[in-house]
């Protein structure tokens, strides 16, 4: 009776294996844990890397913010209500702090480890698979994204960019910013062949940046060009923090968060299938 319960289970396990397999993730995906606390030891060791990138929201917010803040004046919200420059900035950057976190690691770490250091064919020694490597990575990435955007949230608040508690909710908001842009971030790296290939990724990162209503409202764009700009998921990334932060928050934000969530549904299943055929080719 044993053995025969013992052969049923091993039965049952190998159909569940199966089909967990043939879902993209994030099944499949259970120990991605274990890579996550891998970087954190190795970063560790390089937190000069780590926090690199958060400096550069921090400047824009003192140079625009507040070095041009006099000059702009206040802005005017959709209801009406007039705030400082500084406090209309703010959020934006938030936002571009997660994503910068997100886009640093998911890129050129990745890129490093998978063309260079041949991490993950190490990885895929340990009991470890090619799903469990995308999610880990990921999710990392997202992690590092969250820092900067709590450590930029700091910052704001000690220059008085931040005026009421509703700013905390940015922060469940940078993990969803950080997620979209780090899936896409990975999917994307998997196709670099060389370091000049992310000259690409910085043509992207750098417009949408710029003009994704970061420093202005859309509004002063023609209507076409509104239309572009209304497609950058930055875009949606700003919209939505600045309106947890400062307001007004209108049922518009669930479109920026279904856009997000889709990006980042979409970026890990490409990921996961990108990754597995990469490791096991």
């Amino acid at each position: 009776m044993l053995g025969r319960t013992t052969t049923r289970q091993t039965a049952f396990r190998t159909v569940l294996r199966t089909a967990l397999r043939a879902i993209p993730i994030p099944a499949g995906a259970g120990m991605a844990r274990a890579l996550v606390e891998r970087n954190s030891r190795a970063f560790k060791h390089m937190w000069v890397i780590l926090v690199s990138g958060f400096f550069e929201p921090v400047f824009y917010l003192f140079a625009m913010g507040v070095g041009m803040g006099s000059l702009v004046g206040e802005i005017i919200l959709p209801d009406g209500r007039a705030v400082s420059y500084i406090v209309y900035l703010a959020p934006a950057l938030l936002a571009s702090s997660a994503m910068n976190g997100a886009i640093y690691d998911s890129t050129s770490n990745v890129f490093f480890k998978l063309k260079y250091a041949k991490l993950y064919d190490s990885v895929l020694a340990t009991p470890l698979g090619p799903r469990d490597v995308a999610v880990g990575e990921i999710s990392w990435a997202l992690i590092r994204g969250q820092l900067y955007a709590v450590a930029f949230l700091i910052v704001a608040w000690a220059t008085g960019a931040v005026t009421g508690i509703s700013a905390l909710l940015a922060l469940p908001a940078a993990v969803l910013i950080g997620w979209a842009f780090a899936s896409v971030g990975m999917a994307v790296t998997t196709y670099m062949r060389h370091w000049a290939d992310f000259d690409f990724v910085q043509l992207a990162i750098l417009p949408m940046f710029l003009l994704s209503g970061t420093f202005f409202p859309i509004s002063v764009y023609p209507p076409a060009l509104q239309v572009v700009v209304q497609a950058s998921p930055l875009y949606h990334s700003v919209t939505m923090v600045r309106q947890l932060m400062i307001g007004p928050v209108t049922a518009g934000i669930w479109v920026h968060v279904a856009v997000l969530v889709a990006m980042g549904l979409i970026g890990t299943v490409w990921t996961a299938l990108r990754i597995e055929k990469l490791l096991l080719k």
